[in-house]
């Protein structure tokens, strides 16, 4: 069903070894409205979804495991040379404990994913308009961790992940146009 080109989507590049936003990129690895959560709600709403969209939502939620592999490989290069007491001071020494450098599906507090963050109410509408909303969220964190380092490689990498939210977003805007377009058409049988 999928072609995997071994290379990352975007190029991925950090300057320093920097646990404390390593952390805070966790929120996007395993948070609510992170990158796994994207990939998987997208993926399970297409089958409730019109033929005429279906499309869309798996070219995206496919997309999304390719971020979650940015985020993946952000993580590790600002983590890989960090020791145990720089991970301490980060807030990161739990993680360590049972993890080692190893990632896992948690957000920047610590709180595992859950399957709950997953929406789908079957509406195709109502399941669109929960999509936009989550790439906003998506976009505004990413503006948020951009704002937070001064890695200038980091936020290059940040930045194109926010652009493609606002691309996400847009072509959901246009799906629910294209259903409610089609709700109008009066349906002879």
């Amino acid at each position: 069903m999928w072609i995997y080109e071994k290379k990352l989507q975007y190029p991925v590049r950090v300057s320093k070894c920097d646990p404390q936003m390593a952390k805070f990129l966790m929120e996007q690895y395993g948070g609510a409205d992170g990158e796994l959560a994207a990939a998987l709600r997208y993926l399970n709403q297409r089958y409730t979804i019109p033929d005429k969209v279906i499309g869309l939502l798996t070219d995206i939620g496919t997309e999304e495991f390719a971020h979650l592999e940015m985020i993946a490989t952000m993580i590790y290069k600002l983590t890989k040379d960090a020791t145990p007491e720089q991970l301490r001071a980060a807030g990161l020494g739990d993680h360590f404990a049972n993890h080692d450098h190893a990632l896992f599906y948690n957000n920047a507090s610590g709180v595992p994913w859950t399957a709950a963050y997953i929406q789908a109410k079957g509406d195709p509408i109502t399941d669109l308009y929960e999509d936009i909303a989550a790439e906003e969220k998506a976009r505004a964190t990413y503006q948020w961790l951009i704002d937070m380092t001064d890695d200038v490689d980091l936020q290059d990498g940040l930045k194109f992940l926010r652009e493609r939210e606002i691309v996400h977003s847009m072509r959901f805007k246009e799906a629910v146009e294209i259903l409610k377009a089609d709700r109008e058409v009066k349906k002879v049988y």
